[in-house]
Parts: structure tokens; sequence; C-alpha cells
């Protein structure tokens, strides 16, 4: 509550003199009022956790080229990366709006002798169609099968609530790296017209399909054959061409 005060000097006033005032606030009412106002939000506001993007990330398995090569056949599957380009530009499908990305992947052991025709089979990244994989994905999570089952169930289970998002999130984290389950090696290979995207995708199809035995490698000359001897027999096909990329001189 507000006062105020007027007071007069002592001694004889003179005629037309100003009486001084002085003014006291009392704030003390408003403190009480900040003091529930904040009680009030603190029990009413409901603490909303922040939305993340939960990333698979490799565990601790390094695939190395002994692992690889004591992999079953058919659990070990190579990715070959290639982006089409209109010129110096990525290509554009003109129906999705997206750029072209190629995968040309074989499985187990690389069939340089080109005994049968699924030496080298081309993909693309589709994702899903109607609820159903297709493409690329569609291959990975045939491989990855027992461990899509158990996390299917899984996410049911999360959707029900029978278990909270911790709790998937810990039990999805160990189906993805349980070694008694059937589950591939991947290994991924970006080609030299790759965009970064193309290989952002395959990392994506990783996590997507909880797959995590993969590694990231560079295309070798084994590759560079299975590569050629598919343009032989594929007319049309262009996969092993010069950098059409514009470098920039100013990196």
């Amino acid at each position: 509550m507000a006062q105020i005060d007027q007071s007069s000097s002592g001694g004889k006033k003179k005629k037309g003199a100003q009486k001084k005032m002085s003014i006291h606030v009392d704030f003390t009412p408003m403190v009480d009022m900040n003091m529930l106002l904040i009680t009030f939000f603190m029990l009413c506001t409901t603490m909303i956790k922040s939305q993340t993007l939960q990333i698979v990330l490799p565990t601790n398995e390094n695939v190395k080229k002994e692992q690889q090569s004591q992999a079953k056949q058919s659990e070990a599957i190579t990715l070959i990366l290639d982006t089409e380009y209109e010129g110096d530009k990525p290509k554009i499908d003109p129906e999705s709006g997206k750029t072209i990305h190629n995968i040309y992947y074989f499985e187990g052991i690389a069939d340089t002798l080109f005994q049968t025709s699924k030496y080298l089979t081309k993909e693309q990244f589709i994702g899903n169609v109607n609820h159903e994989a297709q493409g690329i994905r569609k291959i990975l999570r045939g491989k990855n099968e027992q461990v899509m089952a158990e996390y299917e169930n899984l996410k049911k289970q999360w959707k029900n609530k029978e278990i909270t998002k911790e709790e998937f999130d810990k039990l999805a984290k160990k189906n993805a790296a349980d070694s008694l389950k059937t589950r591939p090696v991947v290994v991924i290979k970006p080609g030299p017209n790759t965009t970064y995207e193309g290989l952002i995708n395959a990392i994506d199809e990783m996590n997507i399909n909880q797959i995590s035995r993969y590694s990231i490698e560079l295309t070798n000359h084994t590759d560079t054959v299975l590569l050629k001897h598919y343009e032989q027999t594929h007319p049309g096909e262009t996969i092993i061409r010069p950098l059409v990329r514009k470098s920039n001189t100013n990196l």
C-alpha cells in the first residue's frame, strides 16, 4: 500500500510556501503476488521432454577384412554407391523430385569370374511404398530379418505402453547387437561421383534396418572390374566415368 506523508519544517511558515510530501510504497503485497504466481506455474506446468532423433550408432564390433572373409557368405553384403548426373549437376527424378542415387551390390565374396548373373545387382533408395519396404531397404531388411522381427515386437510393446521409451531404446540397442541372431555385415563403398546425400542415405538405411555391423570403405580394383563388366552387359548404363563435379579451388 502506498502512503503519502505531509510534513512541514519547524518555525514560522511563509505565506505561499509549498508543503513537502514524501511517498512511501510498500512492495510486500506485490512480492506475495509474484510468489503465488511462481508457485502456481510450477505446479501447473507440464515439463515436456525434448524430442530428439534417435540414431543407432555402430557397436564396437570392428568390421575388418579378416572378419568379413570369416563371415558367412549369406551374411556379407557390399554396397557400391553412385549418383547419376546431368552435366555437372546431380540428376533429379521428375516424379519424386529427389536426386537419383544408384546402389550396386553383391553378396558374399565378389564374383570376378562372372559365373552367375547375380555378380552385381542394381537398386535404389526407394524406402517404403504402401507400408512395404522397397529397393535396397527390402534387401537389407531381408538380410536382418531376425533382428527386425524382434524390433517390431519391441516397438509394438512401446506403443501399447507396456515398456517405457528408455526401456525400448535399451532393448532395441541390445537386440541389434545380439550375436545369437543372424545379422549381416555391410560394407558401404561410395563411388567417386557419389554425393554426401547418397552416403547419408546409406547410413540411414543401416539405422532404419537396425544393422549394427557396417563399415565405410573406398572402392578398389575388384569393384571397378565388376562395374565395368556390368556396363558392358547393360547397354545404356554409365557407371565408370571421370569426376563430373566441379572442384572448388577456394577450399
